[in-house]
């Protein structure tokens, strides 16, 4: 007997799926106090969390398109919040790194993003919260 397939049981559609949920209740606060994509967040929040860094940096932490970092970063690049400088042994490459401005509203987010982590750790509980991690750390290292 051939076992049934179960959509709400597959765990890509579910993860996706949960994901896009929990994402949501953060993007409203990025997106109605920035007016930033999902993009846009990410790469703010890695170079806020990580310092200079290449557009392929930017790229592998995020799990980025390169042509999504780079419309993001030239997006926030017209806000003023980074800036550009080229490397001087290989001019195709450019270090990123925010501005003053750009610090700024990455602490902002940031101090939002601990709120909302916040809410969702209380709505699972301390446990359960801290074993969801553990699990989805076992996954992407699988």
């Amino acid at each position: 007997m051939t076992e049934k397939f179960d959509l709400h049981g597959f765990l890509p559609f579910v993860l996706h799926h949960t994901s896009e949920k929990v994402s949501f209740g953060f993007r409203d606060i990025y997106r109605d106090r920035y007016r930033m994509t999902r993009s846009e967040w990410r790469v703010l929040a890695t170079l806020g969390q990580y310092g200079p860094q290449t557009a392929t940096d930017i790229g592998t932490r995020t799990g980025l398109h390169k042509t999504k970092v780079s419309r993001a970063v030239t997006s926030i690049e017209a806000r003023r919040w980074l800036k550009r400088q080229q490397d001087e042994t290989d001019r195709r490459i450019a270090l990123i790194t925010l501005t003053k401005q750009g610090e700024s509203a990455f602490a902002s987010l940031t101090e939002a993003g601990i709120i909302y982590n916040k809410k969702v750790r209380a709505h699972l509980g301390e446990r359960d919260f801290d074993a969801l991690i553990d699990l989805l750390a076992k996954l992407e290292n699988m």
